[in-house]
């Protein structure tokens, strides 16, 4: 059995990402609001719904049991916004970011591309890599983007495949028990759909 927890924000419906998340294999997922009961779950998700200053806001009353999680190596995955809040900090808000990851979120520049970006767009897949997200995803798969900012790790050895979008755009992140992704997997067809069912096989394999 695979258990995993959708942390809700208050933005949005998250019948989709549950929906995708059953379909790929979860035995049960349940949508939260709160992270005392995380240790029930296999796995956690960090949709990509919302805003940055109020899904800090909402997260932060969880922050003890959030950061026990981690260092339990409970995996973690962050979609667009989701990932976005374990950086540093985010042009978007004035919050500060979770700070599990070094770096910074920064907006798209206008002046080069249309904001927010969204449609589909293909992974470069970064050489010599070992992510467990990505395997079985050929290089140049299609993915499906809503967003109008982006990640700048400190660390560039945690992108494991970026997307071009007048910059490269990091794309997948992994490090230890995180896992993020600028775009939408549950949006992103059959690619998509490999790339949660390995999200669940790390989980399942983590029990």
């Amino acid at each position: 059995m695979v258990n995993l927890a959708v942390y809700d924000y208050g933005a949005g419906n998250l019948f989709s990402l549950k929906a995708a998340l059953e379909r790929n294999g979860a035995d049960d997922v349940k949508i939260i609001r709160e992270m005392t009961a995380l240790k029930e779950f296999n796995g956690l998700v960090l949709p990509g719904v919302g805003n940055f200053d109020p899904a800090i806001r909402s997260i932060r009353p969880s922050n003890e049991f959030f950061l026990e999680a981690i260092e339990k190596h409970m995996p973690i995955l962050g979609i667009c916004l989701g990932m976005e809040m374990l950086f540093d900090k985010s042009e978007e808000g004035r919050l500060e970011g979770l700070k599990i990851l070094e770096g910074k979120v920064v907006m798209l520049s206008r002046r080069t591309v249309k904001i927010p970006h969204m449609g589909w767009n293909n992974l470069d897949i970064i050489e010599k890599n070992d992510s467990e997200l990505l395997r079985g995803v050929e290089d140049h798969s299609w993915v499906y983007y809503v967003h109008s900012y982006h990640t700048v790790p400190s660390d560039k050895n945690i992108v494991v495949a970026s997307s071009d979008y007048g910059i490269k755009i990091p794309a997948v992140i992994e490090k230890d028990n995180l896992f993020g992704t600028q775009f939408h997997p549950e949006k992103s067809s059959e690619i998509g759909g490999i790339i949660i069912k390995n999200f669940i096989k790390v989980c399942s394999s983590k029990k």
